[in-house]
């Protein structure tokens, strides 16, 4: 089978098109022939050897739907020919508080899905929501899941609350903004781009502000008061200020730091006596992915893609990755 193979770190540069034996299913599993995959971040940080445990070479790729086409021995053959969207990593765990030891996400040290196919439990495929086509559905998995954990599971948002999701127009933060929407809240945002908070305007937000503006956090206070949540993704220099615009008993709830720690401590005494609630997270369970999968057919979501490339132009796709510019997913086409 064709598939996008990491054979060194350097850059998105470095991945190459090549034939790699074809995965045949064992007990248990199921073979998925691939039709589409997403790119995220992670894709991007392995490229450039910034991510833990990397091995070479690798086939990377967390995000895929497709079609099962083979099922391992003693598997149910009914499942042959369902059009799937695959759970983006093995081994949750018996918890739902947390993963366990043995979780790892698809990609790295397991094949991902940057190839023609994958073999997964069959317990980790979920039936494709039907409104959806090949590219939204592929755009889900990884993103999606960990907003949701983030949003529903978290920061436990319900109708009237008066949500922040800062940093809108990546992939996480566009799901963050449509589960919050879906869950009945008033939702704002953060972006270094008017164009990104003019495009999530269009989903349904309130209002939106330029974080590189100076004094940004008042202007959010301005608007409304305060926030019930925050559902973040940069941390950085802004964070006790960010913090600041938390109602009462608000919730904060962070899954990435792309703008690295604060070089300041947190203001503790403010939190506790406001009763601030502060819970890292990341992705999900399988039982938030089938939470979540349902959510999605019942309120017809329609997932925000940038941009669909042929698997052909993975470097390609990489590299607007690395340019911060896509507003939602970044797709590969794996087979037309």
């Amino acid at each position: 089978m064709k598939a996008v193979v990491l054979n060194e770190v350097g850059g998105p540069e470095k991945l190459q098109i090549q034939e790699v034996d074809t995965p045949q299913p064992g007990p248990g599993e199921v073979r998925v022939k691939l039709k589409t995959a997403a790119l995220n971040r992670r894709d991007y940080w392995i490229t450039i050897g910034k991510y833990p445990g990397i091995k070479c070479p690798c086939i990377a790729g967390s995000d895929g739907a497709g079609i099962v086409d083979a099922v391992g021995e003693g598997g149910d053959e009914s499942a042959i020919g369902t059009d799937v969207v695959v759970y983006p990593a093995r081994e949750w765990g018996d918890s739902e508080e947390k993963c366990g030891p043995d979780f790892r996400v698809l990609g790295l040290p397991d094949q991902g899905t940057f190839a023609e196919y994958i073999c997964v439990p069959a317990s980790d495929i979920y039936a494709k929501p039907g409104h959806l086509s090949w590219e939204q559905a592929a755009a889900i998995p990884l993103a999606g899941l960990t907003s949701w954990r983030a949003v529903v599971t978290q920061a436990q948002v319900k109708k009237g609350d008066k949500v922040l999701v800062t940093a809108a127009g990546s992939g996480v933060s566009t799901f963050a903004i449509q589960w919050a929407l879906g869950q009945g809240a008033e939702v704002f945002v953060t972006s270094g781009s008017a164009d990104k908070i003019n495009k999530v305007m269009e989903l349904g937000v309130s209002g939106g502000v330029n974080y590189k503006d100076e004094g940004f956090t008042k202007q959010l206070r301005k608007m409304l008061g305060g926030f019930n949540a925050i559902i973040d993704s940069a941390g950085g220099n802004d964070l006790n200020a960010i913090l600041d615009t938390l109602d009462n008993a608000g919730r904060y709830v962070f899954f990435g730091a792309t703008m690295g720690n604060p070089e300041s401590g947190l203001e503790i005494a403010k939190l506790f006596f406001r009763h601030i609630r502060i819970q890292g997270t990341m992705m999900g369970s399988p039982a938030e992915f089938a939470a979540m999968t349902d959510f999605v057919k019942a309120n017809k979501i329609e997932p925000l893609v940038h941009e669909v490339l042929p698997m052909d132009e993975a470097v390609a796709a990489h590299k607007l990755m690395e340019s911060f510019s896509q507003m939602g997913k970044i797709v590969l086409r794996i087979e037309d």
